[in-house]
């Protein structure tokens, strides 16, 4: 991967990996298919200074160092894949060459398109195959309600983050610009 060619980039990139699987230790378990993550914070930083590529590498690499480190059931790639996605989608939503700064707008179009498609259908997907409760029908029904309630709380946990990263990678000359 080129971008990991720069030594910025790539302590950066080490750095979240390990965010990323400290932050994947704490969670909220609410059942078997239910439990709140804060997991996408890294993800999100990665995502906006790395770019898609690196953050989906980002995404990979935590959900597997997490697994390996403190492992809470079954190793299944399905997450692994979730994380990388995840990764993916705030990489395309929220890193930008040139003076484009990092919008509410674009935020809330990537918490939702995230919560969507990986939380709500992929991850549902990887749980009902996982665990072969009641189906992926019941599995999404179950994990509604609360992936609709993450959305304002990772917006505004994302959105509170972003801001003050964005202005220490700036004065340390690490913004987007400065990271190609």
């Amino acid at each position: 991967m080129p971008g990991l060619k720069n030594v910025r980039k790539l302590t950066i990139a080490a750095l979240l990996v390990a965010l990323g699987v400290l932050v994947g230790f704490f969670k909220l378990p609410i059942s078997d298919i239910l439990e709140i993550r804060f997991t996408s914070i890294p993800l999100v930083v990665a995502g906006a200074f790395l770019g898609p590529g690196i953050a989906a590498v980002i995404g990979a690499l935590s959900d597997i160092g997490g697994y390996m480190l403190m492992p809470t059931g079954p190793y299944f790639p399905g997450f692994t894949v979730s994380g990388a996605i995840s990764g993916i989608i705030y990489g395309l939503l929220l890193h930008r060459k040139g003076s484009a700064k990092i919008s509410i707008k674009r935020i809330l179009i990537a918490v939702v398109i995230n919560t969507i498609f990986v939380n709500m259908i992929l991850n549902s997907l990887w749980l009902s195959i996982m665990y072969g409760k009641g189906g992926f029908i019941a599995t999404v029904s179950a994990r509604i309600v609360k992936e609709l309630v993450m959305i304002p709380v990772n917006f505004i946990l994302i959105t509170a983050v972003l801001k003050p990263i964005s202005q220490l990678m700036n004065r340390q000359g690490l913004s987007q610009e400065g990271m190609e």
